[in-house]
């Protein structure tokens, strides 16, 4: 036995038990604490990467004065992080909000609108039919192309003929329902006659109208004050720069406008929304990343109804992974505004990008057992084959289609017409 019992823990030093039970520890420490900050520098990577693309597109399409001679745009990237905010009361969201525009608002001189907005102002019909006929070729190509090819000489609308049609349409991303729709149409109309390309043109446009007639629903525009309109879709489908695109027709018409970033879960979704307001100098109600987007989309509607705007779009989160976490948030931020304003959200659009072709209705599907949708935005027609999807959405859900997009600008976004769109796919 030790005669001195504090002679242990003076030579403790020296017994190697002692320094694994100090080393150990230690170097798991170390460890983790490398992996967080790997992952911290990746993240931070990832997002400016993000914000550089949305500041390179900002600066590409920047301002420029009412004569028409460019100036350097005001806009600078933001930080990548975000400072939290202090406190999640309508007061002080609605004050953190402002910096936003408080560029815009300091050098009230330099701002000036968009070449967007004033193409949108300056589009008449016949310009936007020329953008909807290009935007639409590799549509027409796989949908009318196809078709085409099997009326060169005229042919019998029989069985044979019928299932033919039925496969092109199938391919062109019509779907089985609507495809077997417009084959019935066919045979009604046609059954036993020989007819050529440009009478079978005309009685497809015509079915095609009568689907999407249909699916027409006006938009619920309230009789007085703030229209509240939710975006809902998942990520990748062009959903933020699909408000941004709103955001500038909405204010090329006169409109007070202001948006609403309650995506608080995806990396820049923030940032992205805010580079968008300045973009068309309008407002932004934000928190720091990771707030409650219920919080976020409560205080957005009273600032919009404060602020006495005509429009407040809302963005959310695009999961789709868990439904019923996705249920239980969109809910949530519903109840939300409803309780700012009641009455609202007026309305509820899902964003889907037409190059995912039926992807798209299973989208729709899925979000629609979760809200409530009243309108579908159509993104990205002009890079693909599968635009006869919007077909396909209209017959099997009976919403309409409310905006269609084919090309980058904000004057490529329109409200839809489905005359317009018929004509545009079949060359007529």
């Amino acid at each position: 036995m030790q005669s001195d019992p504090f002679e242990y823990l003076q030579n403790a030093g020296n017994h190697p038990d002692t320094w694994l039970l100090v080393a150990g520890p230690t170097a798991i420490f170390a460890i983790v604490a490398i992996i967080v900050a790997v992952y911290v520098k990746i993240r931070r990577a990832r997002t400016q990467r993000i914000l550089e693309v949305e500041y390179n597109l900002t600066q590409k399409d920047s301002v420029v004065a009412s004569k028409g001679s460019p100036v350097q745009s005001s806009v600078t990237p933001p930080e990548t992080s975000a400072k939290p905010a202090s406190s999640t009361s309508a007061s002080s969201t609605s004050a953190s909000s402002t910096s936003a525009s408080s560029t815009s608002a300091s050098s009230t001189s330099q701002v000036l609108a968009s070449d967007d907005i004033s193409e949108i102002k300056e589009q008449d019909l016949q310009s936007w039919i020329g953008r909807l006929r290009g935007g639409l070729s590799r549509t027409r190509e796989a949908f009318a192309g196809g078709l085409g090819l099997l009326f060169v000489s005229g042919a019998k609308i029989d069985d044979s003929m019928l299932e033919r049609i039925h496969e092109v349409l199938y391919r062109a991303d019509v779907g089985v329902k609507a495809s077997d729709r417009l084959v019935l149409g066919l045979r009604q109309k046609l059954a036993g006659q020989t007819v050529d390309w440009p009478s079978v043109k005309d009685t497809l446009s015509e079915l095609g109208e009568g689907i999407f007639t249909e699916s027409i629903r006006p938009v619920n525009w309230p009789s007085e004050g703030l229209f509240v309109v939710l975006i809902v879709g998942v990520n990748g489908v062009g959903k933020t720069t699909t408000i941004g695109k709103l955001a500038a027709r909405f204010k090329a018409e006169g409109k007070k406008v202001m948006l609403c970033a309650a995506d608080t879960y995806r990396a820049a979704a923030i940032e992205q929304l805010m580079i968008w307001g300045e973009r068309n100098n309008v407002p932004v109600i934000k928190q720091h990343h990771g707030a409650d987007p219920a919080a976020v989309a409560f205080d957005g509607v009273h600032a919009g109804k404060a602020r006495g705007m005509d429009v407040l779009i809302i963005d959310t989160a695009g999961r789709l992974h868990n439904k019923s976490e996705l249920m239980a948030e969109l809910s949530k931020i519903n109840t939300a505004i409803g309780k700012g304003f009641a009455g609202a959200p007026h309305e509820t659009w899902i964003v889907v990008d037409a190059t995912t072709g039926q992807n798209a209705v299973q989208q729709v599907r899925a979000f629609s057992e979760v809200t409530k949708v009243t309108g579908i935005v159509v993104t990205k027609l002009d890079g693909t084959a599968k635009g006869g999807v919007i077909i396909g959405l209209a017959d099997q859900f009976k919403i309409p289609i409310r905006y269609i997009g084919v090309g980058e600008k904000s004057a490529d976004l329109r409200a839809f017409a489905g005359g317009d769109f018929m004509r545009g796919l079949l060359d007529r």
